[in-house]
């Protein structure tokens, strides 16, 4: 096994230096799995592909038998790192300055892979664990999400892989280490408002019907009034326009068509199917019929989910309280993230570094958190092995239908 590979700064400013923007794999996989497979576990490497994307390799490896079967979950690929030259220090060099190591994916998330692993390590010094441990890597969480997390699970249900729990490294903190965990995300829906008028001369008004005014009305009637006022686990749901697309170079020309794209993150108020009927309904109360309208609903693979409290949530708030001094925050807030396909295979927790630079230029983390999330890892291994009965449960298609 390398040496490096027990050390998650060395570790991680190995990766740091492999471009694996998305979909590029950029040899951070090809590092992990050496690391890995040194050290005794199964690898695989898988490739996932569809027609019109980019085929993105992913990650899955596995030491242990049996249950509990913990998992730790991340991705490789980060996002671009735009002008080079404003950084001041090179985004895929690794270089630690003042206590801090700087890189494009420092904090979301290589830096957290690395802790896992060098976690794992560390634990698997002592000798196996009483079930097993899996990583589950892909290099699609930046981009579109079809090739990488949602594949992997199925290829390994099918495979007959049967998780009980999972950590996900993202960066969940806000200010310091130890200051949240995610223990739930909102449901994410992207939609077209388009509305449909008459070309015409902007001098003669009265021959055309401008759609730009049924537009900014619908807008306004979905905008007005708030979706809800939050739910006990959930911030208020939201919804945000985010282009008005009308595709008119002319200046007299009054069009025949505007759009407008919105996102809304919504949470355990609805399923995609109630809040595309409500937003519906809003429209269609101020358009009545002097406007021509449709929403052009996007698929989501977002939806609202809550891990309920129990012992695996009380084992790693308690470990991370062990290790940092701080008990974490609850939270479901911001975006989505892999946790919404790992939900459906088992509790997913997520937890990380210090998110506040992440994709920003002169992304980096402190040394210091780095070793400090290694040892919360590390205490989250120990105990969850240390009591491997009360984390063994039912397997997949049981919890499904205890839930029917």
């Amino acid at each position: 096994m390398p040496q490096f590979a027990t050390d998650p700064v060395a570790l991680a400013r190995y990766l740091l230096r492999c471009r694996s923007v998305t979909p590029a794999e950029g040899g951070a996989l090809s590092l992990l799995q050496g690391v890995l497979k040194s050290a005794g576990f199964d690898v695989h490497r898988l490739t996932f592909s569809e027609p019109g994307t980019a085929p993105v390799e992913n990650l899955y490896a596995r030491i242990g038998a049996g249950s509990p079967h913990l998992v730790f979950a991340g991705h490789t690929d980060v996002v671009p790192s735009g002008d080079d030259t404003a950084w001041s220090h090179p985004p895929f060099a690794g270089e630690i300055v003042d206590n801090a190591l700087y890189g494009r994916g420092a904090v979301d998330m290589k830096g957290a892979i690395a802790c896992s692993i060098a976690a794992t390590l560390d634990c698997l010094a002592e000798g196996p664990p009483p079930g097993s441990i899996s990583f589950l890597i892909t290099g699609d969480e930046e981009g579109i999400a079809v090739n990488g997390t949602v594949k992997l699970l199925q290829w390994a249900a099918e495979r007959g892989e049967v998780f009980n729990h999972c950590i996900l490294g993202e960066p969940t903190n806000t200010d310091v280490l130890g200051d949240m965990v995610k223990v739930g995300r909102r449901g994410s829906q992207n939609g077209t408002l388009v509305v449909t008028g008459k070309q015409g001369h902007v001098a003669y008004p009265e021959r055309a019907d401008n759609p730009v005014r049924g537009l900014v009305a619908l807008m306004g009637a979905l905008m007005y009034e708030p979706l809800d006022s939050g739910t006990a686990n959930f911030g208020p749901s939201n919804l945000e326009f985010t282009s008005i697309d009308i595709g008119n170079p002319t200046v007299n020309l009054i069009p025949a068509v505007a759009r407008a794209r919105f996102n809304v993150r919504f949470n355990d108020n609805y399923t995609h199917e109630s809040l595309r009927a409500l937003l519906e309904v809003r429209a269609q109360a101020t358009a009545r019929n002097f406007i021509r309208w449709h929403i052009e609903w996007e698929p989501s693979n977002a939806d609202a989910f809550l891990v309920p409290s129990g012992p695996f949530v009380d084992m790693v708030v308690g470990a991370i309280a062990e290790v940092t001094g701080r008990t974490p925050v609850l939270s479901t807030s911001g975006g989505t993230s892999d946790a919404r396909f790992i939900k459906d295979y088992c509790p997913v927790l997520e937890f990380g570094l210090v998110g506040r630079t992440m994709h920003q230029v002169d992304e980096h983390t402190p040394v210091a958190d780095l070793v400090q999330l290694t040892a919360v890892y590390r205490k989250i291994l120990e105990w969850y092995f240390a009591y491997a009965d009360t984390f063994r449960g039912p397997d997949r298609e049981q919890r499904i239908a205890n839930s029917e």
